[in-house]
């Protein structure tokens, strides 16, 4: 016999006390609320895209009540970038990733807070271990969004997936004081697609027998890796919509756009064969600043970037992982990005050893151009194990790695200004990195 209540196999339930909901009621028999999830294909979906919504901004909200009715943004300095917002503030037209002076522009009366990563990530480790508790198929693709893969997990939680996500974001919201939005589908294409349709605290399903009619009227730039550029040269050829797409012969996309031609036919069909990966692992760790004022001088810059090699190294040792190609980042005072990487003889976690890498690469840069923004990255990851090895080319590496973590230990205990190399003081008048 089932574990599972016939009520909650089939039909609906209410999002807010999880009632069971039938066809017939508009509002909840039970609370009165007209949240109610209902859908045909509702027992049988369980692939879900989980999104925090606002996060860093709903974290902020929830540590100062004071700010709830407020817009917020999430950013910093008067050159510096919107990292995010809340909801508030989008309405008045802000987004992530507008420079600072066009989003006050935007919403002059909005508050502006530096980020607290420190404070985000356990906030989104709260979340993540929470999902775990769900089903180990869990892909993070960020601080605060995942692919989860119910399948299976009815008889453990006696409820179908649909119910036990409803349960998840109710607990999300009352434990930790944010709240998320869900989508849930059979893919992970369509998953991801449904959570964007009902923020925030939204929940929305999409079935495989509605896929291809859902997806006909969007546009092409709602197929993931899809962007400006590729929307442009699928406008040239007179393809706008994902139903244009899907009138199109595989074979015939496929010579028209090679191998992302066959990507945009599935994809436009509804079709993702993608599993869930609870090893997908992030390709990168990076740190990046934006300055008050454009910088040419190496003298300036290069403070900078050791600041953000030990930013970079520390969150490297914290989770256990070290890389083999650093990349300097640089944008120009018009908005040009440059990217310059290097490839190591060995994975590192250090910074010093980074930061060789980064002046090297920087000093080639300098000499004319001048920079609002400088960014230090690794990639290439690996497990810390296999980090900096002893180099009998350069028997000072030994030196310099203990000293490193001498230092590490000692910013640990007492803080991270405790200690520092010259090189990391900043002159008068000049911002931080964040």
């Amino acid at each position: 016999m089932s574990t599972i209540d016939p009520a909650q196999s089939s039909g609906g339930f209410c999002r807010d006390c999880l009632t069971p909901a039938s066809a017939t009621v508009r509002r909840c028999t039970a609370c009165g609320s007209p949240r109610l999830l209902r859908h045909p294909e509702l027992d049988r979906l369980t692939i879900a895209h989980v999104d925090c919504d606002a996060f860093y901004a709903a974290i902020e909200k929830r540590d100062d009540p004071a700010l709830r009715d407020k817009p917020l943004i999430i950013g910093g300095g008067r050159r510096g970038v919107v990292s995010t917002c809340c909801y508030i503030a989008r309405i008045r037209g802000v987004r992530s990733a507008m420079p600072m002076f066009k989003a006050l522009e935007a919403c002059p009366d909005a508050v502006v807070i530096k980020p607290n990563m420190a404070k985000y990530v356990e906030v989104g480790r709260a979340v993540r271990a929470m999902m775990l508790d769900l089903t180990p198929l869990v892909e993070p693709l960020s601080i605060d969004e995942a692919f989860l893969d119910l399948g299976g997990t009815e008889r453990l939680h006696k409820a179908i997936p649909a119910l036990v996500l409803a349960r998840f974001a109710a607990k999300v919201e009352a434990e930790l004081g944010i709240t998320v939005s869900v989508g849930l589908s059979v893919n992970k294409f369509l998953a991801k697609i449904a959570s964007d349709l009902d923020k925030p605290r939204g929940y929305a399903v999409i079935g495989g027998a509605e896929a291809k009619s859902f997806l006909a009227g969007r546009p092409v730039g709602a197929i993931w890796g899809v962007g400006k550029a590729m929307q442009a040269r699928l406008a040239a050829d007179g393809l706008r919509t994902i139903g244009e797409l899907q009138a199109l012969p595989e074979r015939d996309l496929a010579r028209r756009y090679g191998a992302m031609g066959l990507r945009l036919a599935r994809l436009s069909h509804g079709v993702d064969p993608r599993k869930v990966s609870p090893d997908h692992q992030r390709k990168s760790v990076s740190a990046e600043t934006t300055f008050d004022d454009d910088l040419a001088a190496l003298a300036d810059l290069r403070p900078v970037a050791r600041r953000l090699a030990e930013k970079v190294s520390k969150r490297l040792k914290a989770d256990g992982i070290a890389g083999w190609t650093v990349t300097l980042k640089l944008k120009t005072h018009d908005f040009r990005i440059l990217t310059r990487s290097r490839r190591l003889a060995d994975p590192t976690q250090l910074a010093d050893r980074m930061f060789q890498t980064v002046e090297d690469l920087l000093r080639k840069e300098v000499g004319g151009l001048r920079y609002r923004l400088i960014g230090v990255g690794i990639s290439d990851l690996v497990a810390g194990d296999q980090a900096d090895p002893v180099d009998l080319v350069d028997p000072g590496i030994a030196r310099r790695a203990a000293a490193e973590r001498a230092m590490d230990k000692v910013r640990a205990r007492f803080g991270g200004g405790a200690v520092e190399t010259g090189l990391v003081f900043t002159a008068p008048g000049r911002r931080k990195p964040e």
